[in-house]
């Protein structure tokens, strides 16, 4: 007695529908990591395009009603924006807040600015600068 084999003779019809699953997957695969890798990159440009504008504090000084800030901000050539301040009182309310704006082309700005504010500020916090 013969035992029948029950495989398929190799190459005769085509692939198998596992060969056919694994190259769907190895596609959708390529496909999604292609995606991915443009959005990281668009992303990333973006980020990098758009911070243009830095700024720090250097020194402050408070009084009763005002804070002197000495304010340094790089920027690109040409760009105009503002710098958002504010000041906070011992108990940590905030009394003074005031946007700060700059143009001109030159790339950095060094510049004392007076806050006012309603009550004796001890603090000078820099919240962020914007492009516009």
């Amino acid at each position: 007695m013969s035992t029948a084999s029950t495989r398929l003779p190799e190459g005769r019809y085509g692939r198998s529908s596992d060969e056919r699953s694994d190259r769907r997957l190895k596609v959708a695969g390529a496909v999604f990591g292609a995606a991915l890798i443009a959005l990281v990159g668009y992303f990333g440009y973006h980020y990098v395009t758009q911070n243009k504008i830095s700024a720090q504090v250097i020194t402050f000084q408070a009084s009763r009603d005002a804070v002197r800030i000495h304010l340094e901000v790089h920027k690109d050539a040409g760009v105009s924006g503002y710098c958002t301040l504010r000041s906070q009182a011992a108990d940590g309310s905030e009394v003074g807040r005031a946007d700060f704006r700059f143009t001109g082309s030159a790339t950095r700005i060094d510049k004392v600015v007076t806050l006012r504010t309603t009550g004796p500020g001890t603090t000078a916090e820099l919240l962020g600068c914007h492009a516009g």
